[in-house]
């Protein structure tokens, strides 16, 4: 049988699309490989959120293209957002592709690899808003342990420096009976750690149910046998509701962690940016989840280098960062979309001011980051193990307040046998301005 080889670029949401696609493309008899030379099939599911990613998207794209001249590779396609976004500017300027395939239809990825190998180039592109009918079981490739939930598709917000409504469509909840289906299916192949993602995953539901339905789903998700940790990611602040709050506060395998993306604090900034929420709206929230939740974990992301940001709206953002003590922080640098209203916005920003606040905020927050990792040294913790330290009697694990690939890690010292996905109770001895250290307890 034909191999196939998957390459994944983007978010951990097009990684969930990518391993449904490797689920169907495994029960057409498929098989797959990491080795370039061995592929006949060349899978690229792409990204284009901002001008770096599709950068490497293109360049990707390219890369697997000499497959065809170099070694065995019969056919090229291309999914995801750059592949919705550029539809026929990759079969003019890339006519090694052999099918291209939207985000709304990637359901349809066996039928176009084998429309793809009969050399009919096929476009496979379905209503926008249409949620993928997806029937078979997905292959989780982050080591099998923890799993990303995808638990909608597309975004309603509209921010003015996003394209993500224009090529992921409007947003639309997963039905919950298929989400609680995919977690035990999970569970059952050894998953522990579910982490809910979505463009927005706070409105969950209100398309569906007439309401935000995330914490319903939350107190069901809960009941599966095996799932250990239950990780929250992109919460928009202004959709933060009281029974969310609560049901993460009362379940235990909910962990004390939300992703919160602010972008920034300034409110004439957030109103050019098309956001729904103020600084001070913002401050509230925050210091909500702090009283009702004291251990909860905030991550943040913000954006320099914005159209119209002056030095003095970025130092309101540094005092806002400095205030607020953020435990989790990460910073991009204004990236003007094309098809975005902020690509034709005055005032943009030269791209050394842009990074060179990037660098100051980071600079920042390490310092904030070091003082709350000291704080942690004397904590027993949960830690769920992820690998071992090459000779070393230690491993790498995370706890409650880090997400993977995301976040840092706490090395665990300890001459017992340990395996990934081990859920371990751990010494905090040592911290260091992301990671921690530990010794078995």
């Amino acid at each position: 049988m034909m191999k196939i080889l998957f390459v994944s670029l983007g978010c951990d949401k097009n990684l969930a699309d990518s391993e449904e696609m490797l689920g169907i493309l495994q029960s057409r008899g498929y098989e797959f490989t990491d080795d370039e030379r061995e592929a006949e099939v060349i899978v690229v599911n792409t990204c284009c959120f901002i001008h770096d990613a599709k950068e490497e998207s293109i360049q990707t794209i390219l890369d697997m293209a000499q497959c065809k001249i170099h070694y065995k590779c019969q056919a090229l396609i291309v999914t995801g957002c750059l592949a919705q976004r550029y539809q026929d500017e990759i079969y003019k300027e890339i006519p090694e592709v052999d099918a291209v395939l939207g985000t709304s239809s990637y359901d349809a990825i066996a039928e176009a690899v084998e429309e793809a190998l009969k050399g009919s180039k096929p476009k496979v592109f379905q209503d926008l808003n249409r949620l993928p009918d997806i029937r078979t079981e997905r292959i989780v490739t982050t080591g099998g342990y923890y799993a990303h939930l995808k638990i909608a598709e597309g975004c309603d917000k509209h921010c003015t420096y996003c394209i993500i409504p224009k090529i992921r469509g409007n947003y639309r909840s997963v039905p919950m009976e298929k989400l609680i289906h995919q977690a035990e299916v999970l569970a059952q192949k050894g998953v522990k750690e579910l982490i809910l993602v979505a463009q927005e995953t706070t409105v969950y539901g209100k398309d569906l149910y007439g309401e935000k339905s995330l914490h319903k789903l939350l107190k069901e998700l809960c009941k599966i046998s095996g799932i250990q940790f239950i990780r929250i990611l992109y919460c928009y602040p202004e959709e933060i509701y009281d029974e969310l709050i609560q049901t993460i506060k009362e379940e235990k395998k909910i962990c004390h962690y939300l992703d919160m993306p602010i972008q920034h604090c300034n409110d004439e900034i957030l109103k050019k940016m098309g956001r729904r929420t103020n600084k001070q709206e913002i401050k509230d929230i925050v210091e909500k989840l702090r009283r009702e939740i004291p251990d909860i974990i905030l991550r943040t992301t913000l954006i320099t280098g914005f159209p119209g940001e002056t030095e003095e709206a970025f130092e309101e953002l540094m005092d806002f960062v400095d205030e607020m003590e953020f435990d989790r922080l990460g910073v991009f640098t204004y990236s003007p979309e094309e098809g975005t209203p902020a690509e034709s916005f005055p005032n943009q920003v030269e791209e050394e001011v842009k990074a060179d606040r990037q660098c100051e905020i980071m600079e920042l927050q390490q310092d904030i980051a070091f003082e709350k990792s000291e704080q942690k040294v004397g904590r027993e913790m949960l830690a769920m193990i992820e690998g071992k330290v090459a000779d070393e009697n230690a491993y790498i694990g995370r706890t409650y307040m880090d997400a993977p690939n995301i976040d840092g890690y706490v090395f665990v010292n300890t001459g017992e046998a340990l395996m990934s996905g081990d859920l371990v109770k751990v010494k905090i001895t040592g911290a260091s301005e992301y990671d921690l250290i530990g010794e078995l307890v």
